[in-house]
Order: C-alpha cells, then sequence, then structure tokens
C-alpha cells in the first residue's frame, strides 16, 4: 500500500469526521489517558493492521497501539484485536474511523477467503474488479489480498483492458487491437473480454496477453481454455455467485475475477471499549 496515499487518505477521513473539532471530546476531557480495546464480535478474517497502526499517528502521536492480530488471520467473537493507549480525547475522536475501515477492510477478507474455500481449485487464482468504493480502493484491494485473492488491474493507468463497449466502439476486436499495438509501449499488456467462441478465436488470432471469457459457463470456459495456446493468460468473469463458483474449480482458467468480493459485502462487526478503570478524573 502506497505509504503517501494512505496518509493522505486517512487525514481526509479524519477531517471529513472530526471537521473543525470534536465537540463532545473538548467538552468533556481535561487530558486523560485512557486504554480502549478493539474486539470481534463475529467470526471472520481480520485486515487492515497497516490502518490500525497509521491512523492514531496521524492524529496524535501520543497515541500507542499494540495491534494484536495481523492481516488474513481468523477472528472470533469476544477476540481482542489490539490496545490502544492515550489522550481520551484523541482515542475516542478517531474511533469511528478506525472501525469503519477496520470494519470494511474485514468483511472483504471474509467475502474473499469463503470464495477461496468455495472454489477450492488451487490452480485458479481468485481476484477482485474495479467494482469498489469511491475513496476505498486502495482499502478494499489490500483487504482482498488479506483474505487470501489477488488484486486485478487499479485503475484504467495501469493496464489495456478492452471491453465489450470499446470493441463496439472500434468496430471489432482485431481493429481495437490494431490500434492499440500502433502506438504500445512493450511495457503494457493488452487484455480482451470476449462473449462467444469467435471471439475468443479472433482474440488469439490478433496476439493478445490475456483473454476474458466474459458470462460464460463452465462448460464454455472449459471449451474457450482449450482454444488458448498456454502463453496467453485466462480470466473467467460474471454472472458467478458463490453457491455457482464451485461449479468453476477444475476449468483450467488462470484467474476469476469477483465483483461481488467488493460491491456486496457486509463488514465484521468490531467494538471500541475504554477500560472504565484506566479514566483518571
Amino acid at each position: 500500500m502506497n505509504g503517501i496515499l494512505l496518509n493522505e487518505q486517512l487525514k481526509a477521513f479524519l477531517s471529513e469526521d472530526i471537521g473543525s473539532g470534536d465537540a463532545t471530546g473538548e467538552a468533556i476531557f481535561q487530558g486523560e489517558e485512557v486504554t480502549a480495546s478493539i474486539i470481534a464480535k463475529q467470526p471472520g478474517v481480520f485486515a487492515g493492521r497497516v490502518v490500525l497502526e497509521r491512523l492514531y499517528s496521524l492524529l496524535d502521536p501520543r497515541v500507542e497501539v499494540n495491534a494484536l492480530i495481523d492481516d488474513g488471520q481468523k477472528v472470533f467473537p469476544k477476540e481482542r484485536i489490539a490496545t490502544i493507549t492515550g489522550p481520551a480525547h484523541s482515542i475516542l475522536s478517531g474511533e469511528r474511523v478506525l472501525l469503519n475501515l477496520l470494519q470494511r477492510m474485514s468483511g472483504i477478507a471474509t467475502m474473499t477467503n469463503s470464495a477461496v474455500e468455495a472454489l477450492a481449485d488451487e490452480a485458479i487464482r481468485l481476484c477482485d474488479t474495479r467494482k469498489t468504493t469511491p475513496g476505498l480502493r486502495m482499502f478494499e484491494k489490500e483487504a482482498v489480498r488479506a483474505g487470501g485473492g489477488f488484486n486485478h488491474r487499479r485503475g484504467l493507468d495501469d493496464a489495456i483492458m478492452l471491453k465489450e463497449n470499446h470493441i463496439a466502439a472500434c468496430g471489432s476486436i482485431t481493429e481495437a487491437v490494431r490500434r492499440i499495438k500502433a502506438g504500445l509501449g512493450p511495457m503494457m499488456k493488452i487484455e480482451v473480454e470476449t462473449t462467444n467462441e469467435a471471439e475468443v478465436i479472433e482474440a488469439v488470432e490478433v496476439g493478445v496477453d490475456v483473454i476474458m471469457f466474459d458470462n460464460a459457463s463452465p462448460d464454455e470456459v472449459k471449451q474457450y481454455r482449450s482454444l488458448v495456446p498456454s502463453p496467453i493468460v485466462t480470466e473467467a468473469s460474471g454472472g458467478m455467485t458463490m453457491a455457482t463458483l464451485p461449479d468453476y474449480a477444475g476449468t483450467s482458467v488462470d484467474y476469476i475475477s469477483l465483483g461481488f468480493l467488493t460491491h456486496s459485502t457486509k463488514a465484521l462487526d468490531f467494538s471500541m471499549l475504554v477500560q472504565k478503570e484506566a479514566i483518571s478524573w
């Protein structure tokens, strides 16, 4: 995760929530020191240690965070995830932003881990898509990795991917690829989305690097995969659910990309509890 971008995002999130100041904290606290714990309320897979360790350093360097778990580890109800010690005002001012991010990231890590287990095919890598929450892509893709998945492209600038509408606008896969290769440097790969056997054959003939089989059934994926030479990477995507994912095991596709890992995930519930005896009034 890009450290500079991480800091910028966290500062923006804190600014959004705190605004010109935490009115409640400023009204009742006078420098009290407390210890708080982050507690899991549901079983799942944890993600967000970098957020846990970075957020309070930006808000108040006096706050000390002791993370008790790593990304990718399973958590259980009532398990302590971390202890946080420092000024009560600062700890509670950052509470909601911290919990929101940990809950969102851990929910995605849990969903990803469940998908990996449902597929049960180590030869196929599960990856995310760009169907992420605006402003949270960096965090959500980090969470996918914590859950045992892999990242597809992070944005429009790090790979060329010809989708259905690009191809329709150019007239054909062949013409779209011709235009790209006319000005493409040697470091950029080309992926093409295909929807039928003819398009798969066309993509192979024009020499792309990655071919996606879009909305293909398991039998179709096997059929299309047999048409693709081994140097070309293959991907299946579209229309899959957690229930149908196991049907794609053994299809020999290299990757399966799943939008629901990020766009349909429920947050994993955490809470912050202050140890009352640690407060000195």
